[in-house]
């Protein structure tokens, strides 16, 4: 795991972007820039760039967050865990080379796309379109589009 200084982090990232990913945070219910991104390419951790999810595996589940089906790479970049914060019992996702608080995944998603709903902050992420995943270092996942 990845470890980055609060300093640097702070510098780095926008101030909602640091409370999300370093604190939990969550962003507003359709404030987000993702929530009707619709473009193709990937999605990485702000943080560490980390791969994360495909634009062809988002949809718009009418949450007010961007969400997708499943992770890029088999959910490879992606943990778990039990989150018994607000009085409720629910599975936070983070990443796993940054450790970057996401959101969370609930079982009401696609049935036909295996019934997850990744519902994850857009200021945890950073999108890379298909036209640069080349130069930017993320070719392998051309294969996706």
């Amino acid at each position: 795991m990845a470890n980055y200084s609060d300093e640097e982090l702070r510098e780095r990232l926008t101030p909602e972007e640091y409370e999300v990913t370093q604190h939990a945070a969550t962003e507003r219910p359709f404030t987000g820039k993702y929530d009707q991104w619709w473009e193709d390419g990937i999605f990485v951790d702000v943080v560490s760039g980390e791969p994360l999810f495909s634009s062809t595996d988002k949809y718009d589940a009418g949450c007010g967050w961007p969400s997708f089906t499943k992770g890029i790479d088999d959910d490879q970049h992606l943990q778990e865990r039990t989150d018994h914060s607000l009085g409720m019992i629910r599975t936070e996702i983070t990443s796993k080379e940054a450790n970057s608080h996401l959101g969370h995944v609930f079982n009401d998603g696609l049935p036909e796309k295996g019934g997850l709903r990744y519902c994850i902050n857009s200021a945890s992420l950073r999108f890379i379109p298909k036209k640069e995943l080349d130069e930017k270092g993320y070719g392998k996942y051309l294969v996706l589009f």
